[in-house]
């Protein structure tokens, strides 16, 4: 949780805005990844990739 933090003021400090939706990017795919790991969805996720 602390990375979260310094991360969000480096990106107020330095203007890097464009960092945002690559952070929200990668969470979101990470977390689609988790899900489909162990559910009955599995099957239909891995055929949109």
């Amino acid at each position: 949780m602390r990375f979260l933090i310094e991360f969000w003021a480096f990106m107020r400090a330095r203007k890097k805005y464009w960092l945002l939706p690559i952070l929200i990017m990668t969470l979101i795919l990470g977390g689609l990844i988790v899900f489909a790991e162990g559910s009955a969805v599995a099957p239909f996720i891995y055929t949109l990739f």
